[in-house]
């Protein structure tokens, strides 16, 4: 099957799968919560993840990795806010962006042998995002009891990640 082919087959593959949700929810109550106009715009973000990741397995194009995690991760991070109600998270939680990045560059390395070098790079992307998240999170009272305590020491966490950098460059150069 070709490349124009199998995206369109993956297209009309994500059409039935969505309406025969759709349907479903319809006679099986336990499916009807989700597919309230409450989990409206979370469940739309995480069928776009998922159409994403359905186009990437039909062209045989690992890079559509990247942009299913960025969906999913924030479709799954909007499940939660509307669960518990917590839209305040947002000031810190889009620290979390980049980590969804660096999750994607993470799986393209893995399952790509052409882009093996994108390991480093997600992983890199997680930390700062994790650095982020901590930080901002720390500023914006996200953290209360005894977590608040250890995470003023976020700042070593900063100071490692300049050492990390330098001692990259440093060895670079050498080799």
């Amino acid at each position: 099957m070709g490349k124009g082919r199998g995206v369109t087959f993956a297209v009309g593959l994500m059409f039935m799968l969505v309406g025969l949700f759709l349907l479903a929810a319809q006679y099986v109550p336990g499916l009807r919560g989700w597919s309230h106009p409450g989990f409206g715009l979370p469940f739309v973000v995480v069928a776009v993840a998922v159409l994403f990741l359905l186009l990437g397995l039909a062209t045989s194009t690992p890079a559509m990795l990247v942009p299913a995690c960025i969906f999913g991760g924030i479709g799954g991070l909007l499940l939660w806010q509307n669960q518990y109600g917590r839209w305040d998270t947002w000031a810190y939680a889009w620290a979390l962006i980049p980590g969804f990045v660096g999750v994607g560059l993470f799986l393209l390395g893995l399952v790509s042998s052409k882009e093996r070098r994108s390991i480093g790079a997600g992983l890199w992307m997680m930390f700062i995002s994790a650095v982020m998240f901590l930080v901002f999170g720390t500023l914006f009272g996200a953290f209360r009891g005894p977590w608040r305590q250890l995470l003023a020491y976020w700042p070593l966490l900063l100071i490692a990640a300049g050492l990390l950098t330098l001692l990259e460059v440093v060895f670079r150069r050498r080799r």
